[in-house]
């Protein structure tokens, strides 16, 4: 078959020393300007300490990230001509990617705001369990339950 993909190590970020925030803070970046969205990001983090004083605004984000992680996904696949939508759990790295991508482009969407604040938003909700992200989490495993007839297609 290909090639398989070699995955680069992320160095952790510098004020939480944890790779997932360093990951994020890559998801965020625009053309390049890693600055900004570090910038962006801790600002962003600065509002959630604010919000809620007696938990650690990493906790939040992290929580926020597990919040939103789906565990099922649906696929199409092509059997005898049709197209059928076929529920598959999903490994931990790509439930990882799909929330921080949903967090980020549901943050992005929110208007009329700073995008620290867009995203403080977005991750608090997350973290109580509502907002875009979580919502499309949701639709994903409705979606995924909806169509669990035709599980046995996959392999």
């Amino acid at each position: 078959m290909g090639r398989k993909f070699k995955e680069h190590p992320v160095k952790p970020d510098s004020r939480y020393n944890s790779r997932l925030v360093s990951l994020f803070i890559n998801y965020l970046m625009l053309d390049g300007k890693k600055s900004i969205s570090e910038k962006n990001f801790y600002k962003a983090m600065d509002l959630l300490a604010k919000r809620h004083p007696d938990v650690e605004p990493i906790e939040v984000f992290q929580e926020a990230i597990e919040n939103v992680r789906p565990h099922i996904e649906v696929r199409s696949r092509r059997v005898g001509g049709a197209n059928y939508q076929v529920p598959t759990e999903i490994d931990r790295k790509r439930s990882t990617q799909l929330a921080l991508r949903w967090i980020r482009d549901h943050s992005r969407a929110r208007k009329g705001k700073p995008m620290s604040q867009r995203l403080a938003e977005e991750l608090n909700d997350a973290y109580k369990r509502q907002g875009g992200a979580y919502h499309k989490r949701e639709q994903v495993h409705r979606m995924a339950e909806a169509n669990r007839a035709f599980a046995h297609f996959a392999w």
